[in-house]
């Protein structure tokens, strides 16, 4: 008999996927979400280029919310978590303001804030696009609004790739300690 068969509760090999397998998926994860969000925005500016027949159609201004969530999400993922954490707590337990890791750590906040603001800006850029663009003006019929919608659902899902992203990079492996004294 075959030990490997008899130690074993299932019939199919069942592993529990490893700290590597997950961050891996995450990373590949976000790039799908990201994909899937570039390919929403690009089939309605291609629709408005070649087969919109109404009077509206995709221009810069439609672009403009991408492009915020697009560089939102390169400034978020950009941060390394440690450097957030820099300058928390000196060694004996007190705030550290004005030496060089608080500095960083100061900044690096800045700059994520930056980014999450870009992020939210290209979002509520989308909706309000939406809003004022199409349904203000009475275009409510579904090709055309669809555009509108198209845009919003790809800035959801860059920011969705960008919260991915940030958790399957900043994930900390089960042997890593942070050790502060």
């Amino acid at each position: 008999m075959d030990t490997d068969h008899n130690d074993r509760l299932f019939r199919l090999p069942f592993k529990l996927p490893t700290f590597h397998g997950i961050r891996t998926f995450g990373v590949y994860l976000s790039g799908i979400f990201y994909a899937l969000g570039f390919w929403v925005f690009l089939d309605a500016v291609l629709y408005s280029k070649y087969s919109n027949a109404s009077d509206v159609h995709v221009t810069f201004i439609d672009w403009i919310p991408f492009l915020c969530s697009t560089f939102g999400m390169l400034i978020v993922n950009s941060i390394e978590k440690n450097r957030l954490l820099q300058g928390a707590l000196n060694s004996e337990g007190g705030s550290s303001f004005g030496d060089v890791d608080s500095n960083m750590a100061w900044q690096a906040r800045s700059v994520l804030f930056c980014g999450f603001a870009l992020l939210a800006g290209g979002l509520s850029g989308s909706i309000v696009v939406l809003i004022i663009k199409f349904l203000v003006k009475d275009y409510t019929s579904y090709p055309t609004v669809g555009m509108g919608v198209n845009n919003v659902l790809g800035n959801i899902f860059i920011l969705l790739s960008c919260v991915v992203l940030w958790i399957a990079q900043n994930m900390e492996d089960e042997y890593s300690y942070s050790l502060t004294l």
